[in-house]
């Protein structure tokens, strides 16, 4: 995988922005990355996705969120997608259903290649 793109996030901090992310997953996925700020592993998992990061604009549409900042909206997300709360935690949203969940050290940009190749 050659990392050509850079992982440009939209920064989660409203409810109405979990209804962004079921619309615009009707075209094409979403990925939803929760990250606390004081976690060492949360750190690390952040790190290796965004310099390993291949997709584009056009296949993925990524979304970030503090949770340490916006816990209810972390909760709220876990409760739309029936997945737990959890960080570092990556999810996978296409149309309007989470295909992909993984946290800490599950986190693998391999895995979300894999997930997003069977989806189609």
């Amino acid at each position: 995988m050659n990392n050509q793109h850079k992982l440009n996030w939209r920064m989660l901090s409203t409810p109405q922005q979990i209804i962004e992310i079921i619309s615009v997953s009707e075209l094409i996925p979403c990925m939803i990355f929760k990250h606390s700020t004081q976690c060492g592993i949360s750190a690390m998992a952040k790190m290796r996705l965004e310099n390993s990061w291949d997709f584009s604009e056009q296949e993925i549409a990524p979304y970030y969120l503090d949770i340490l900042s916006y816990r209810n909206l972390s909760d709220q997300i876990a409760k739309q997608f029936s997945t737990p709360h959890e960080s570092p935690q990556l999810l996978l949203i296409r149309n309007g259903e989470c295909t992909y969940d993984a946290a800490q050290f599950d986190i693998s940009l391999t895995e979300l290649h894999e997930c997003y190749n069977d989806t189609f």
